[in-house]
């Protein structure tokens, strides 16, 4: 069961991340307590499966990244794991995931690649197809950015905190 400071910090989490150098402290702050309470709340998070990751996300348009594309794959189903943490590497790939694959749409493997072009993505699609052994790949072109949101828990505590909330 949550308590009300578990919901004030699960609402500020959800918020800008501080780009200071000590941004759990900022972040402690802002719920009214310790530092070191913060981080012992999240590592108890994390033991008990409340909290599975934390990270960034990169507003791609905005820091250049204008050509981006879903990379669809026919990777064979004992390569998943071994191709997925292969093209996990690149820097340009942000996302690897696999899907069950259709008769008509016989790809199963995601993922999304960012360049300042069209053309470097299709060479990065290359190469990643060159290392992984691959044959069989499309590239779906980004046409149109959607607003990008996450879900919001608990925004009423957003507000107490100073906490975006989402």
């Amino acid at each position: 069961m949550l308590d009300n400071l578990d919901k004030k910090l699960i609402a500020v989490l959800q918020g800008d991340f501080p780009l200071v150098p000590e941004p759990y402290k900022v972040l402690a702050a802002k719920v009214g307590i310790s530092e070191q309470e913060l981080l012992a709340r999240l590592a108890a998070y994390r033991q008990s499966g409340r909290l599975r990751k934390m990270g960034a996300v990169l507003r791609h348009r905005e820091v250049g990244y204008a050509a981006n594309a879903l990379g669809v794959w026919n990777v064979p189903e004992a390569r998943l794991a071994a191709v997925g943490q292969l093209m996990s590497g690149y820097r340009a790939v942000t996302h690897c995931y696999s899907r069950i694959s259709l008769p008509e749409w016989p790809y199963n493997f995601y993922t999304m690649l960012h360049a300042h072009t069209r053309e470097e993505c299709r060479a990065l699609a290359e190469t990643l197809a060159q290392a992984a052994g691959l044959e069989h790949y499309m590239l779906l072109f980004s046409t149109r950015e959607w607003k990008k949101t996450s879900m919001s828990y608990f925004p009423e505590y957003a507000k107490e905190s100073g906490g975006s909330g989402g």
